[in-house]
Order: structure tokens, then sequence, then C-alpha cells
């Protein structure tokens, strides 16, 4: 998990021409298992209730592609970067600070719905629960795809509330979890002791590392290192760094997963940011597969397999990098 999802704020109009679409999950020489349940349904209607309770900086805009291209030239006048700068303001800092201010508070609350198992979310936030349970099943796939778990050591960089890291401790891994959010770390702590218990053999799963660091302060060495969702957090020319930082903590494998930029998607982020919501909201940074692919060569690592999550409301391009 991460701080936050792969979603944007959001303007919801129904498109009834939306077709599905599958995600692709290639590489080479293994084929990745996946299951067959990544399709999209058509996009149906959204009540005001359903959205009025979802909207924030991480929720998408969905609208049909000729409004998108009809209000494109209007987002040229906004002036979106005026909020975020008075979001900093108001915590003492830049996107770093907004983050830990926003997922210690209303973010928090919001986003332990929407990653637990409660009946309380509206259709949107339940929409953005399954895109993000895929992409944990999918992280998951990809780590067993190479054999057992057992012992295998983890950083799950940008844990949340243990949505990763708790399976991971039940497959046997050794893991250390960390996450920007005390209230998140707290609140994986919990669920872990909660649903980390004895099997029927006796043997009790090696409880997750917690703890509070932002990525920037992680260290150490790991067999693979995670990070879902949390580049979101962080425009290209930090992020470059970031991917590089990383991978200089893994030994094998890199996991990332991040909203992908493209120009469509990119429309509909900038088409979100006229309508912030209710709650007050991080910046949300979407990143070219292309970017990702370079920030990794520049450090001698190179993707091996990569998909495309989606939902009616999340997004998310999943990668795996080795070394070169």
């Amino acid at each position: 998990m991460a701080f936050s999802s792969s979603l944007w704020s959001s303007l919801i109009v129904p498109n009834p021409n939306r077709t599905t679409i599958s995600p692709r999950f290639s590489h080479k020489p293994h084929k990745l298992p996946l299951s067959p349940a990544f399709s999209i349904p058509p996009l149906s209607t959204a009540t005001a209730a359903d959205v009025s309770g979802a909207i924030d900086g991480t929720t998408v805009a969905v609208v049909s592609g000729g409004f998108v291209a009809a209000l494109a030239a209007v987002l040229s006048l906004t002036d979106p970067e005026r909020r975020r700068q008075m979001q900093a303001e108001e915590v003492g800092g830049g996107d770093k600070e907004v983050v830990r201010e926003y997922f210690n508070n209303s973010g928090f609350q919001r986003w332990k719905k929407i990653y637990g198992e409660t009946d309380e979310v509206n259709r949107v936030q339940r929409d953005i629960r399954l895109g993000h349970s895929k992409t944990v099943e999918s992280t998951l796939s990809m780590l067993k795809d190479e054999g057992s778990l057992q012992g295998v050591t983890v950083c799950d960089a940008g844990c949340g509330t243990g949505s990763l890291s708790i399976p991971l401790a039940k497959e046997g891994a050794v893991v250390f979890a960390s996450d920007i959010s005390a209230a998140m770390v707290a609140e994986a702590e919990k669920q872990a002791k909660e649903q980390l218990v004895a099997s029927e053999n006796g043997s009790t799963p090696v409880l997750p590392k917690f703890v509070v660091k932002d990525l920037e302060s992680l260290d150490g060495k790991y067999d693979t290192v995670v990070c879902l969702d949390v580049l979101i957090h962080y425009p290209q020319s930090k992020a470059d760094g970031m991917i590089g930082h990383l991978a200089s903590l893994a030994n094998n494998r890199l996991i990332l997963s991040f909203a992908p930029k493209t120009f469509y998607y990119d429309i509909l982020k900038r088409i979100g940011e006229l309508f912030p919501g209710p709650s007050k909201a991080t910046r949300a940074y979407l990143h070219s597969e292309a970017d990702v692919e370079r920030a990794l060569k520049k450090v001698g690592w190179t993707i091996r397999k990569k998909g495309l999550i989606t939902t009616q409301f999340y997004f998310a391009r999943l990668i795996e990098a080795v070394p070169m």
C-alpha cells in the first residue's frame, strides 16, 4: 500500500459508450498467473450520494471522450497549483508534509474504510477497494511466481494498513514495512496482530516489523522491495531519484505500481483538479512507463514483468524490475 492509491480528484459523468478493457500482463520468459476477473464492466451511473462521499484527491474522473476534448482547452485557464500551495502553507511544508498531515487525519479515516472490510463505503469507494485488492493479488502472484516466499526478506515501502504486508507474512516472508503515516502504521500493527495467528500445525507467522518512515529514510538490503501506489505523490523530477533509491535497497527484485500517464488519463486528472471535493487532498502525479523504465535503466535495472490493473475508478501500472 501506499499513503494513497493511483486515483485522482473527480468529476464523475456517466459514459454510456464506455467499453470493457482487460489489463495486460507481459514478460519473458515466465507467464504471470492472473485472475480472469480483471475486465471492466460497462460504466454504470453513480448517484450524487455515491460520489460526494468519495471525492477527494484520490478519486478518478470518469468522463466521455467528447467531454474531455471539450474541456481540454479550459484547463489551461485554471490554477490548481494555487490550491496546492495553500494546502502546503497550512501544514508548513511541501508535498511530503501535506501527505503526512492528510494520512494522519481525514485521509486515514477515509482510506482505512476503503482498505478494510466495512460495508460503510459507497459504490465508488467499493470499486477503489476492488482495484487496490487486485493490485495486491497481482503483486503476490509476481512474488510467488518463482517459488516459496518462506524466509524471503521483503521491504513494503508505503505499507498503509498492511494490505500487502500481512499476506506476505502469512506466506512466510520476513517483512519490513514502513509508512509516512503513524496512524496507518498503528492500524497495520493492530491488523497484523489480529490476523497472524497460529495455524493448525502450530506454527505462527513472524509479525512484520512496522516503522514510521518516509521513502527517503529507508535503508538496509532486502531480497525484494515493493512500493505500491506511492509514486503518485512524487513529481517525475523526484520520482527518478526515488526509484533509484528503492532499487538500491533490493538485491533481486523491485515491484512498483503507479498511476499511468497517458494523454487521456492526464486530461481526466486535470479535470478532476477543477473539482477538489469537500475534503483536503494530496497532489497526484502521473508517470509514463517510458519515464519509469528510463529511471530504472539509469541505475542498472530493467523491467521484466508488467501489467495494467483497471476498474471503473482505479488505474494502476504494475511492474517488476530486476538487475540488468
